[in-house]
C-alpha cells in the first residue's frame, strides 16, 4: 500500500473504449462510493479541460452479482477514451486534493480493495443495432 501511495500507477488506455473491473472488500463499498464521490468532484473541478473530457465519457456501476470471494465488483465503463489521458483514481485525486485530505483518500481508496483491478481495452467489432 506503501507504494501505491508513493507513486501512483499511469492508467492509460490504448483503445477507444475501456472498462475497469475494481473487486472491492463486502465491507468497504461505502468507503470505496465516497472516493468515488470525491473523483467525481476532482474531475469536474479540475481546470484541466482534459479532466473534464474524462468525467464526460466516464461512469461507474456496481454489478448485482459478487465477485470472486465474495468481492463487490465496480465497473469503469470509459466510451471514448481520452487518448493518452491518465485515469489512474490515485493521481487524478493526487492533483486535486492536499495533504491531509489526500493521504486520508488514497488510504481509504486503497484499502477498499480486497484484489484489485483489470484493466480492458476494447475494440468495436460490430453494432448489431445498426
Amino acid at each position: 500500500m506503501q507504494q501505491a501511495l508513493a507513486a501512483p500507477a499511469t492508467r492509460v488506455f490504448s483503445a477507444t473504449t475501456g472498462i475497469v473491473l475494481n473487486f472491492i472488500k463486502p465491507d468497504k463499498t461505502a468507503d470505496f462510493e465516497a472516493v468515488i464521490a470525491k473523483l467525481k468532484e476532482a474531475l469536474q473541478s479540475s481546470e484541466n479541460p482534459q479532466r473534464k473530457e474524462q468525467a464526460a465519457g466516464w461512469k461507474v456501476y456496481k454489478s448485482a452479482d459478487a465477485g470472486p470471494g465474495g468481492a463487490a465488483v465496480y465497473i469503469y465503463i470509459v466510451d471514448p477514451v481520452i487518448k493518452g489521458a491518465d485515469y489512474g483514481v490515485t493521481t487524478i485525486l493526487s492533483e486535486a486534493f492536499m495533504d491531509d485530505e489526500q493521504a486520508a483518500l488514497l488510504k481509504q481508496y486503497v484499502d477498499s480493495y480486497a484484489t484489485g483491478q483489470n484493466f480492458v481495452n476494447l475494440s468495436l467489432v460490430a453494432e448489431l443495432g445498426k
